[in-house]
């Protein structure tokens, strides 16, 4: 993908996030991120049901990797089985760090292949993933209290 395309998706992601703004409703995993070495904090919502990511919103304050890489990360998950799910996890943390990965199916969130020519933008991108990773492992863990 050619560079100007991929900021300007950065940039839209940025300037007109999706799915932006918190609800009151309890039926969603609320967890909160935060980088210790910047501004970036992002409060998440997932709504799963029957192994299914249904819904999910942030908001919180953060710079513009941090933000779109949330926006784009909802995007990207919605509809999604948790497998599925988990899998563009995987696959994102394996391209940010340099492994092997498969770009098929991290659809948008490509955009951040070469983020790892700059290491301290790094944490920017990963951020709203680990929320995602925490929501998951909340939800796996009611679900083993319910059965």
């Amino acid at each position: 993908m050619e560079d100007n395309i991929k900021r300007s998706i950065i940039l839209d992601h940025y300037q007109a996030p999706r799915n932006r703004g918190l609800i009151e409703d309890d039926s969603y995993i609320k967890v909160d991120t935060n980088n210790e070495s910047c501004i970036d904090e992002i409060y998440l919502m997932v709504k799963i049901e029957d192994g299914i990511i249904k819904d999910a919103r942030f908001d919180g304050e953060a710079c513009a990797i941090c933000t779109s890489s949330t926006s784009i990360m909802v995007d990207t998950i919605m509809g999604k089985t948790i497998e599925e799910a988990k899998e563009i996890l995987t696959n994102f943390s394996n391209m940010i760090d340099e492994k092997k990965y498969d770009k098929e199916i991290l659809e948008e969130a490509i955009v951040y292949d070469d983020i790892y020519k700059q290491p301290s933008r790094k944490k920017c991108a990963l951020l709203p993933w680990w929320g995602l990773e925490k929501a998951i492992k909340i939800n796996e863990e009611k679900n083993n209290e319910n059965h």
